[in-house]
């Protein structure tokens, strides 16, 4: 992505306060003769890189987060946070801010054309017995700066601004990090190395590591503008509209009264200068504004499409997440999403690990289960950047018949490909599921994310996800809280901490309540059905009976120990 703000952002955007800075401080490793130490040494203080300092934190391993700028991102980011992160960002500590701060939506319209009335209207969150939204629009810095506010008195997180790595020496035991400082350079020693530097990742480089995938042709311009609009909060894209014919644009609202506004702009050799001239951004969001309304800008960028992830995610002690290992076209939201569930992933498993409680192997299973998630993230956005920029004149033929049967028939609306939006990979295939030996539907099935209903345990309403902690989880299905033999012993390996849940139909001492049966249904259970949850909260193995034999070698396998 090629960014850069305007002489007229430059100028109208001098007002807004600007971002919180952080101070420098000079590292006790320039004042040592030996390297320092770090269990875990984070590269990079982006979304993916805090939100993985903390998710450590929470499983008691200790880090170091090297961030080579002195302030959080500003500009063109991320802004929709998906239903999923919002519930990983909740056991962090900070979607309640999120939610307060942000813009929750649910619905997206599709326009075609003139027309004011939309070919049709989609719904993201249809069960809406749920915590969260399907989407928050939220500017990324916010949630930086949440993360940061926890990070900041957390003891087993060391935060260290303007200190950017230009060296790393990975060795069967570790990783030699040369951290580069105003005060000059230093070296630490780690056992794990994470890389969340994003998506031009120098320690990518620096292995000489690359990307595989495709770039596609056609720009794409980013306007963030602050106005006074009355337009709804909702995902609204066009077809061919009249203030930007025969393209595509986009419009979501964000915290603070901005507005970010997307116009596709032309294949791959136009003139970038020319486009992101003053006078020619002002007219393309004056056409779509219409005369009346004032506007002031934020940020103005330009950035074409890429589809593209690292052949492989971990490299001996080196571990590549978000951005540095992936990258999405944005229209669907899978971005810092994905970058999210890289951390979820990994977290729970590096920490046994690096305890000793799990073996190398299951590292290996990060790798696997994240490039089945980004290789998912891949397919959905090539498949609508095809659609939004059709390459030949099949495709166009078949992109205009879709959008024009949409309005009519229903049938039709599932060609229709403004952006797939981010939803909650099931890690189908993954060698820590263990396959279903009884019968069940499909939805709930070894692999996929918990989803969310209301409980109440003991008079007290509250929500199911809430409920599961950062540990293998037994989930026991009751009519009134009953517990079958030997439910009380141990059901993983030695030191392997599992959490006992009762979920019953009538309200029962010490058990969730199903208050309204949803549990149930969505879980496909009745009285003896048992689910054993991963400490991600996705589902490791279910079956109708309690046989504690299969729940103890079903935790083996999702340890990798089998």
């Amino acid at each position: 992505m090629n960014a850069k703000y305007s002489d007229v952002a430059k100028a109208r955007r001098a007002g807004r306060q600007p971002r919180r800075q952080y101070p420098y401080r000079r590292s006790p490793e320039l004042d040592s003769d030996s390297a320092g130490h770090a269990s875990v040494v984070i590269a990079g203080g982006g979304p993916i890189g805090l939100a993985m300092a903390l998710e450590l934190a929470g499983r008691g391993i200790a880090s170091v987060v090297l961030e080579k700028h002195d302030t959080v991102s500003d500009g063109s980011r991320a802004i929709c946070w998906a239903k999923r992160t919002l519930e990983i960002f909740d056991r962090l500590g900070v979607a309640g801010r999120m939610m307060e701060k942000g813009i929750i939506w649910n619905t997206g319209k599709v326009f075609v054309g003139n027309s004011n009335e939309p070919v049709y209207t989609f719904d993201l969150l249809p069960d809406k017995a749920q915590k969260f939204p399907a989407f928050i629009n939220l500017q990324q810095y916010y949630p930086e700066e949440y993360l940061i506010d926890l990070i900041e008195p957390n003891p087993l997180i060391e935060l260290r601004w303007m200190n950017e790595v230009v060296g790393v020496d990975p060795r069967a035991d570790g990783v030699g990090v040369t951290v580069h400082t105003v005060d000059g350079d230093y070296t630490l020693e780690c056992d794990y190395l994470i890389a969340a530097d994003g998506h031009r990742s120098p320690i990518r480089n620096m292995l000489g590591l690359d990307f595989e995938g495709r770039v596609f042709e056609d720009h794409f311009l980013i306007a963030d503008v602050r106005m006074k609009a009355d337009f709804p909060a909702e995902r609204r894209f066009w077809f061919d509209p009249p203030f930007n014919p025969g393209q595509t644009s986009l419009l979501h609202k964000q915290a603070d009264d901005v507005w970010r506004i997307d116009f596709q702009v032309g294949s791959y050799n136009i003139n970038r200068d020319e486009v992101l001239a003053d006078d020619n951004v002002d007219r393309m969001v004056r056409a779509f504004l219409g005369p009346d309304i004032e506007f002031e800008y934020e940020w103005v960028s330009l950035y074409t499409f890429q589809c593209r992830r690292m052949q492989d995610f971990v490299h001996g002690r080196v571990i590549f997440t978000g951005d540095a290992a992936h990258l999405v076209s944005p229209f669907g939201a899978r971005g810092a999403n994905g970058g999210i569930q890289d951390v979820d992933n990994l977290g729970w498993k590096l920490a046994l690990v690096l305890k000793g409680l799990a073996p190398d192997a299951l590292l290996a299973s990060y790798n696997d289960e994240r490039i089945y998630g980004a290789d998912e993230n891949i397919r959905n956005s090539s498949r609508s950047t095809d659609f939004l920029t059709p390459k030949n004149d099949a495709s166009r033929a078949f992109r205009n018949a879709a959008l024009r049967l949409a309005r009519d028939f229903p049938f039709a609306r599932a060609f229709v490909n403004s952006g797939r939006l981010s939803v909650p990979c099931v890690l189908d295939d993954s060698r820590l599921n263990t396959p279903d030996e009884d019968e069940f539907g499909p939805r709930m099935r070894p692999g996929a994310a918990c989803i969310d209903a209301p409980v109440s345990i003991d008079g007290k309403r509250g929500w199911f996800v809430e409920r599961l902690g950062t540990s293998f989880t037994v989930m026991l299905f009751t009519e009134r809280g009953e517990l079958p033999e030997g439910f009380d012993n141990q059901m993983a390996p030695e030191s392997v901490e599992v959490e006992r849940i009762v979920v019953a139909r009538q309200a029962a001492d010490g058990a969730l309540h199903d208050v309204d049966v949803l549990l149930e249904q969505h879980y496909d259970s009745m009285p003896g059905t048992v689910y054993l949850i991963r400490p991600d909260q996705h589902v490791a193995a279910r079956w109708r009976h309690f046989d504690i034999e299969k729940i103890r070698s079903a935790a083996r396998r999702a340890l990798a120990l089998n």
